[in-house]
């Protein structure tokens, strides 16, 4: 079965944020994932992860302004300094939070700027973070997003997000791949997983359509499921989903699906 974490983004978010971790404890998750810790001091979250004795598997670079509709800034030619900035804040919140690996989201694809210029400079931020993180002894994770929840956004395909790593040619950087986002723009997810094992950091869930929990729409979990545990997947499944209803009411896809 594979091991999930549950997003507190996503999930439990009826409550504040820092009293989802107790939630999640008490729902029998082990593990925790959350878009940013920014807004919080890094030592009040590890309190949080310790009282509940739970880990913390994922979280992201800083994404710019994310109230204002920015969705990362990875690909900005203008916005290098913040970038690099923001991989020093998340390196040290890692330090204290005791993660392994960080996502750096590609943004939205600035108007006006040319395909080339976007491309060479998501690179070289991503060669400069790779390095900063391998010296904190961390992994990065890109994340191909679907162009219908965030048009424009710059990274949607996970062959796309292959050939930028290959150009970026760092050891400790792979794909996080969502099985919600890659359904929605390309598909074959089986064979996919299959071909990019190696290359992949971090897998993510939801179904579609609604981005809900796994079993209320078209994707075929318990296929997947079993087809990871078949692949020797050994990494963490994000439970980035919304819950059609109070979270530990529809909790019992687990059981169903992930046998």
């Amino acid at each position: 079965m594979p091991q999930f974490a549950a997003n507190l983004t996503m999930l439990f978010n009826e409550v504040p944020f820092l009293d989802r971790f107790e939630r999640a404890a008490q729902a029998g998750f082990t593990a925790v994932e959350f878009l940013f810790p920014y807004a919080w001091p890094a030592a009040e979250i590890r309190e949080r992860l310790d009282a509940n004795k739970l880990k913390l598997v994922l979280h992201n670079v800083p994404p710019g302004n994310w109230d204002a509709g920015e969705r990362g800034i990875g690909c900005h030619p203008d916005r290098v300094d913040e970038f690099r900035a923001g991989v020093a804040q998340a390196i040290d919140y890692a330090g204290v939070l005791g993660v392994h690996q960080l996502n750096c989201l590609a943004g939205k694809a600035p108007a006006g700027v040319d395909a080339a210029l976007l491309r060479s400079t998501f690179v070289a931020n991503l060669r400069y973070a790779a390095a900063e993180f391998k010296r904190a002894g961390l992994r990065l994770l890109i994340e191909p997003i679907n162009t219908n929840d965030i048009p424009g956004f710059y990274l949607n395909y996970t062959s796309q997000a292959i050939d930028i790593l290959d150009e970026v040619g760092a050891d400790n950087a792979y794909v996080q791949y969502d099985i919600y986002h890659a359904q929605r723009m390309e598909g074959e997810l089986a064979a996919t997983l299959t071909k990019h094992l190696a290359r992949i950091g971090h897998i993510q869930i939801a179904d579609n359509p609604g981005r809900n929990e796994p079993g209320t729409g078209e994707i075929n979990y318990a296929f997947l499921f079993a087809h990871l545990d078949k692949i020797g997947y050994a990494g963490w499944v994000g439970c980035e989903y919304k819950p059609a209803g109070v979270t530990e009411a529809g909790l019992g896809w687990r059981q169903r699906l992930a046998q």
